[in-house]
């Protein structure tokens, strides 16, 4: 992760503020860094563009550029808008009065002013890459995803590709990486930032161990630098387009795009001190899905995390381990009588005290680390969070159908299947702790502490489920169950 610090808008923000661009880019970087920092969120690196190490890199593609003969010199002029800098196309303005009431064109997408601006530039030949950028993307289906995002680039593909405007005159921008050997140019701001994918991972010495091996994850507002001119850079330098592309769309507020103007937006630092870290996260990846825009709003975060958190896991994990069902603390002992194997779920009459429906959920929790797998590989978070929703809901199913609190321990058959029922439940817990680790880590650690699972023993790629179902020994079976952890999850007021 990092932050990309050169450009216009904050020469303009840091000479509004009466400091420098260093020192407000020291200044906001340090409140990304705790963002993430409260938000649970490790990275194995935080570039920041404004490092030498990235300025190194960043003089060393354009060089390739200019070796490779992608770029040349031409006059630009166009609709520029400095909020998101860059050049703006006349189908995408629209005309508005600005705050003295007189006209003025601004950016359809995002609402800002736009600026007729004309100047000499270093221009990058994208027009010549049409054909092996239309290549790339078909031969590789799942480079950017979701799908819709996929055929957005296809179709640009297919419009008018104007060469590309890559540097800005010194003398209006002086905040940012000069042309090498042409102290007249300012690198444009968004070729800068983009190389910090590259300058991260070593380039251009060291950057082979990762690339082109690499997952973008980025925002639908940035598809086109992302997508288009980004490979098309990477290719005309001799690199590779990364392996893909992952792209998310926005947070609306009550249907409503969050704006300072209208003041909807919405405080992560606020909300993880109401909803706490983990209950923060698990929200956001269990209801935000990349293709579309997703709504937030207080009332839904709340009923969501009470039903699914509070009452549906942290209740699970209470009533399975209460001291009066299970006296002695220990992870109980299945027994096969009371749960024989059958080979089809719909077999399961006559024998043993499980139901069909016993038999669907331990088919379902057996089969659901490998879903999770998938599920995370393709970044669809918020399907392995509903497939983990709805076995929880299945076993507290399992345990309300068989009320083990009402059977009598003093009666030995009853006594094997209260321990069967409760080995059945905790296994099922212990699966969706270990599965929910990289979602809520804190909340994962301690239900899986109260189980008794240790660190070594929390990796997805040995995670057996019911082993004692498949007559194979169990680890668990016997050990003493770890201290208590208290409330899984705090129950959330409505605000």
């Amino acid at each position: 992760s990092g932050t990309d610090e050169h450009g216009l808008k904050i020469q303009q923000a840091a000479a509004a503020a009466g400091t420098s661009p260093p020192e407000l880019c020291q200044r906001v970087s340090g409140l990304f860094r705790q963002a993430l920092a409260q938000a649970g969120v490790s990275f194995t690196d935080f570039t920041r563009t404004s490092e030498p190490r990235h300025r190194r890199a960043v003089q060393h593609f354009w060089e390739a550029l200019c070796d490779r003969g992608a770029l040349y010199k031409g006059c630009y002029e166009g609709w520029y808008c400095t909020p998101e800098e860059c050049f703006v196309p006349e189908s995408q303005l629209r005309e508005r009065p600005n705050a003295q009431g007189h006209p003025c064109k601004v950016s359809l997408e995002s609402g800002h002013e736009v600026h007729w601006t004309r100047e000499e530039n270093y221009m990058f030949r994208l027009s010549a890459f049409r054909d092996p950028l239309q290549h790339w993307l078909r031969d590789n289906p799942r480079a950017i995803c979701p799908d819709p995002f996929y055929q957005r680039v296809l179709r640009w593909l297919d419009e008018d590709l104007p060469d590309l405007s890559v540097s800005r005159e010194r003398s209006r921008l002086q905040w940012g990486i000069p042309v090498p050997g042409d102290p007249t140019q300012t690198i444009y701001v968004w070729v800068d930032a983009l190389v910090n994918y590259l300058s991260v991972v070593g380039y251009p010495k060291s950057h082979g161990e990762w690339w082109p091996a690499a997952h973008h994850v980025v925002g639908k507002d940035i598809l086109k630098f992302h997508a288009l001119y980004w490979p098309a850079l990477l290719l005309a330098a001799g690199l590779a387009p990364p392996e893909r592309i992952l792209v998310h769309s926005h947070w609306t507020v009550r249907g409503q795009k969050m704006s300072k103007s209208l003041g909807n937006v919405v405080d992560p630092a606020m909300c993880v001190g109401q909803y706490g870290v983990d209950g923060f996260r698990y929200f956001l990846l269990r209801q935000g899905v990349p293709e579309r825009d997703c709504d937030y709003y207080d009332e839904k975060v709340v009923k969501l995390l009470n039903s699914e958190l509070a009452d549906a896991l942290g209740g699970l994990l209470n009533r399975s381990t209460a001291p009066s069902i299970n006296p002695s603390n220990t992870y109980p002992c299945f027994s096969e009588p009371c749960f024989p194997k059958v080979l089809n779920s719909r077999e399961a009459k006559g024998t043993g005290r499980a139901s069909a429906e016993d038999y669907e959920l331990v088919a379902a929790v057996a089969s659901l680390p490998a879903q999770v797998a998938g599920y995370f590989e393709a970044f669809q978070i918020y399907k392995a969070l509903e497939c983990i929703a709805q076995c929880v809901r299945q076993t507290n199913g399992f345990f309300q159908r068989h009320k083990p609190w009402k059977l009598d321990r003093r009666d030995t058959a009853e006594r094997l299947w209260v321990d069967t029922v409760l080995h059945v439940t905790l296994e099922c817990l212990r699966v969706y702790g270990t599965l929910l680790q990289p979602v809520v880590p804190h909340m994962a650690d301690k239900l899986l502490s109260r189980l008794a699972v240790g660190p070594g023993e929390r990796g997805l790629s040995d995670l057996t489920f019911l082993a004692r179902y498949d007559g194979k020994p169990c680890p668990f079976e016997g050990r003493q169950l770890g201290p208590d952890t208290g409330v899984l999850f705090q129950r959330l007021e409505k605000s």
